[in-house]
């Protein structure tokens, strides 16, 4: 007899087996692996300031591209994600096709930059970043890739300084932050942000690593680590899953003030759709981002949902606006095999039309 789940004693003792020698095996595996890298694109800093600093990437061929593409990541991770490995890589896609690619990487928050604002951030460092690109290749603006919060970043700085950007690509960008489908949204407008700052000084990223882990805790907590076991033997598949794992955790602290003010004026009080935005005093307006837009949102995110980046459309002042609706969720949209092929040539089709 086996009930209604057909559980017999032989088919749990052959799947006990089973799991003992996959473990055996991984014991293998795990003795003769070294360390697993990321960032396999070579690249070289142009600029710096304090622990900010762009880098320009250089692929296998010299750029075609008239403008050169700055890539503004978001604060909570690390940036080297869409640059992971050379089979997962959307800085090697647009290399590959010619694009001029920069990347802004924050560097890692100390006690020392407490004090750090929006104002520091967008007006600063990524208007700094911008400035050097425009100088260096002699042209008055530029193309801007966004990447979730670096997106609303991108946003801003597009709105205060719509004459230096080109065009603005977001990509699984936020912009309405209270769909009723967003659950750190939901839990962040509950929060004292004013206290937990105060009591804090910098966000520790183990903490913001945490409430990420729970918002999928039975998926993210547990399943995968289960299903790790059945790759233990296969070393290529092991190494992915040890270098996605160590990109999670290799996250910054956020400096204290700049969290504040983010939390507040976005997932708070919602001021890019309610209005009000504000960057160093100086009101942000979507309706002043008029220039060509490309927003590429991910149908199963569950961090942006694609309600959250479809508002878009109807905020921002553009006559020439795209969206790219993508299968997959939101670190798949960089890292899938789909990724990889759809992605980068989109961006680049959709940029090669704008250049002529």
């Amino acid at each position: 007899m086996t009930g209604p789940l057909n559980i017999t004693a032989e088919s749990l003792a052959q799947e006990a087996d089973q799991f003992q020698r996959k473990l055996g095996a991984g014991l293998g595996t795990l003795r003769e692996m070294e360390d697993v890298h990321f960032g396999v694109t070579a690249r070289e800093e142009v600029w710096r300031d304090g622990k900010v600093v762009p880098y320009r990437f250089k692929g296998e061929r010299t750029p075609t591209a008239k403008v050169p593409m700055l890539v503004c990541y978001a604060l909570v991770n690390r940036p080297y994600m869409v640059d992971l490995q050379a089979d997962r890589s959307l800085v090697k896609g647009l290399l590959e096709r010619g694009e001029d690619v920069y990347i802004i990487d924050w560097g890692y928050p100390d006690r020392s930059d407490k004090y750090l604002t929006l104002e520091d951030y967008i007006e600063r460092f990524l208007g700094g970043a911008v400035d050097h690109l425009r100088k260096a290749h002699g042209l008055p603006s530029v193309n801007l890739l966004g990447i979730c919060q670096g997106g609303v970043f991108s946003l801003c700085y597009s709105a205060l300084h719509p004459r230096k950007v080109s065009n603005l690509i977001t990509m699984v960008t936020p912009v309405d932050f209270h769909t009723a489908d967003n659950m750190l949204s939901n839990w962040v407008q509950a929060m004292d942000v004013d206290l937990f700052v105060d009591t804090l000084g910098n966000v520790p990223a183990d903490l913001m690593n945490y409430c990420y882990l729970m918002l999928k805790p039975f998926r993210l907590n547990l399943q995968k680590y289960v299903g790790l076991v059945d790759i233990l033997d296969d070393r290529k598949a092991l190494e992915d899953f040890l270098r996605m794992e160590k990109w999670i955790f290799d996250s910054p602290d956020q400096a204290g003030e700049a969290f504040r003010e983010f939390n507040t004026q976005f997932f708070q009080e919602n001021r890019f759709v309610k209005g009000g935005a504000q960057v160093g005093g100086r009101e942000v307006h979507l309706g002043l981002v008029e220039m060509p837009i490309l927003n590429i949102f991910a149908e199963q995110d569950h961090l942006v949902p694609p309600d959250a980046s479809r508002a878009l459309r109807d905020l921002a002042g553009t006559r020439d606006y795209t969206e790219l609706s993508f299968k997959g969720g939101h670190i798949g949209i960089y890292v899938s095999g789909r990724a990889q092929k759809e992605v980068p040539q989109t961006i680049h089709e959709w940029l090669a039309k704008r250049s002529r």
